[in-house]
């Protein structure tokens, strides 16, 4: 291990020390105080390196907030906290304490399903640890595949609103890509009270600068498009006939279909031969609804599509990349994505948005800056196609911009400059990762 490679792993292995809360991991402890669901299988994926208990005590901590529906909330929120800690909290969701964890209510929401594909890693890593770990792991495997399932299950039977198999968002916020330029179209729709931003006041701006954060604007359709779904006790029976948010998201749906693969995966690892074959062929169709669904002939990538109006989103968002960690991800597609992410509008490591578009912004949030999961997931796609090459340049520059610029939860495309939380859980849990470089999938396509 190189200095540099050795300073970035200490340092990165710090941050999540640093972040433990007792039973589970926090992105951060001063803007994200609770639990956040993809940011916990991302975490696991690097935690594994330097604490794989902590690893698996994250995953099952998350899960047993799992609703009876299967889904699984978007925040479990930790009861030693106050409401005033973070806004949202749980008073404000009304949200009761399922499942077997002591916690004080969670979100009504979901995040993108990575769990399976996180808890397959740490599987993986767990076998290099001798009989103690692989029988941990064992363990774990059987207590938490029924509840990935479940999780699976509740996409494609509750949230399947345009009936073509993929799965709909029903806020911003369940795409972890919150004020991305890809809702823009959909959230023009949805009305802007701004009078809730009274009642329900932000504390995301009392730590983090208000450049680098979305809008008010966005803030009071976040609220309002919350008190919409929770209006029927977050039910998703009818839904577009009341919500005015529906959009099917190309980042959230590969992630979905990726989970299947994973799933087939631990299926095989469990003996269950019947359920790892539903599980590919379930991929496969999620794959094939994704090229039908939400690709672009006209510009070479993956669009969110509003299911209430039926078209595509005009923004060029890295959420578009992500079916590249499809494996039957037809050659046509792939073409498409690999030459529009080496285009001027983004590179490697891409930013969240398309560098040319007038509205482009190199500080706020999803509409602009790098973030290191989403370029984390890009690599991995890469992988999966055969593009080492690629691969490798991105997984150097991704390590580069951590080592020299900290743990931060994006950073700015232009300078490199750390922006928003530092110390962010997942930007140090994937830097291990990288560092590892043992993320080649088992699914990957043969070349």
């Amino acid at each position: 291990m190189t200095e540099m490679s050795a300073e970035l792993w200490n340092s990165a292995a710090r941050v999540l020390e640093s972040n433990w809360a007792g039973d589970h991991m926090v992105p951060s402890h001063r803007l994200y105080p609770h639990q956040w669901s993809w940011d916990t299988a991302f975490i696991a994926i690097g935690l594994a390196y330097v604490n794989p208990a902590r690893a698996w005590r994250d995953l099952r901590s998350l899960f047993e907030a799992q609703w009876p529906d299967g889904r699984v909330p978007h925040i479990v929120f930790d009861p030693a906290l106050a409401e005033t800690d973070y806004f949202p909290g749980p008073a404000f969701w009304g949200v009761p304490a399922y499942g077997t964890r002591p916690v004080h209510g969670s979100s009504g929401i979901v995040h993108p399903p990575l769990h399976a594909v996180a808890v397959w890693k740490v599987y993986r890593r767990a076998l290099t640890h001798g009989a103690s770990g692989i029988h941990q792991a064992r363990t774990e495997l059987e207590w938490l595949y029924p509840r990935l399932v479940a999780q699976q299950q509740y996409l494609s039977t509750r949230r399947d609103l345009g009936g073509a198999g993929l799965a709909s968002i029903v806020h911003p916020w369940e795409s972890g890509l919150d004020n991305s330029p890809a809702w823009d179209a959909a959230m023009a729709n949805v009305p802007a009270d701004m009078s809730l931003l009274t009642t329900h006041r932000r504390h995301d701006l009392d730590v983090v600068e208000a450049a680098h954060r979305p809008t008010d604007h966005d803030y009071a359709r976040y609220v309002g498009l919350v008190l919409s779904y929770q209006a029927a006790g977050y039910s998703d029976t009818g839904l577009l006939d009341r919500h005015a948010f529906a959009v099917e998201c190309p980042s959230f749906n590969a992630i979905y279909g990726t989970a299947e693969l994973a799933l087939a995966q631990i299926a095989g690892v469990l003996g269950h031969t019947t359920e790892a074959t539903a599980h590919r062929e379930r991929a496969q169709h999620i794959t094939a609804a994704i090229v039908s669904r939400l690709w672009n002939p006209r510009t070479g990538m993956f669009h969110a599509r509003d299911v209430r109006t039926g078209t595509l989103s005009p923004a060029r968002c890295v959420s578009g990349f992500q079916p590249l960690l499809l494996p039957d991800l037809p050659a046509e597609q792939v073409t498409g994505v690999l030459a529009e992410m080496r285009s001027e509008r983004f590179g490697l490591p891409s930013p969240s948005y398309d560098r040319t578009a007038p509205d482009f912004d190199t500080l706020r949030y999803w509409r602009g800056p790098v973030w290191i999961n989403m370029n984390w997931l890009l690599r991995r796609g890469l992988l999966v196609h055969g593009r080492r090459a690629e691969a490798q340049e991105l997984r150097k520059a991704m390590v580069r911009l951590v080592h020299d610029n900290g743990h931060y939860e994006y950073f700015d495309p232009d300078t490199g400059k750390g922006l928003g939380a530092p110390t962010f859980s997942w930007t140090a849990a994937l830097a291990l990762d990288l560092l590892a470089d043992r993320s080649v999938p088992a699914y990957a396509r043969a070349t």
